[in-house]
């Protein structure tokens, strides 16, 4: 799989995000090298507090493939995800995530906790972090987020 390809989309759904007042948060879905679903953060557009990117690309692919199990996909993430996106990751059989830049306030694949692989867990999926790192840490710079 092209873990650079895919970050670089959802590096492209980040920077629409700034456009849209959100922060630069942006996952991509991805099933057999296909990319089945993009999202970013939501919040602010509709109020809800639970429209993170990850939720919003999670809900959109298992519409897309007709099913709440999703054992078969990989998400890539501008950010390490929270402990509600990770949960419902895990709650989905999601097998991989991959993202660009650690979460020292609330990530959940180890920077603040460690849900992902928790040992207690009956799931876990497989974690990869830092691709495309500096081009995500340029987004979350001050200065891109104000140049909207």
């Amino acid at each position: 799989m092209n873990y650079e390809l895919f970050m670089g989309e959802a590096l492209a759904e980040a920077r629409l995000a700034i456009e849209r007042g959100e922060r630069p948060i942006a996952a991509v879905a991805v099933v057999n090298d296909a990319m089945v679903a993009r999202a970013h953060d939501r919040v602010q557009e509709t109020n809800d507090p639970t429209a993170h990117a990850v939720i919003v690309a999670l809900r959109e692919a298992a519409r897309k493939l007709g099913t709440a199990q999703l054992g078969e996909a990989t998400f890539f993430a501008t950010l390490e995800p929270c402990v509600m996106c990770v949960g419902a990751l895990l709650e989905s059989d999601v097998e991989a995530l991959v993202y660009a830049r650690p979460n020292e306030i609330d990530g959940a694949c180890g920077s603040v906790v460690q849900i992902a692989q928790h040992a207690a867990l009956p799931r876990r999926m497989k974690v990869i972090s830092g691709i495309l790192r500096g081009e995500a840490e340029e987004l979350f710079a001050p200065a891109a987020q104000t140049a909207r």
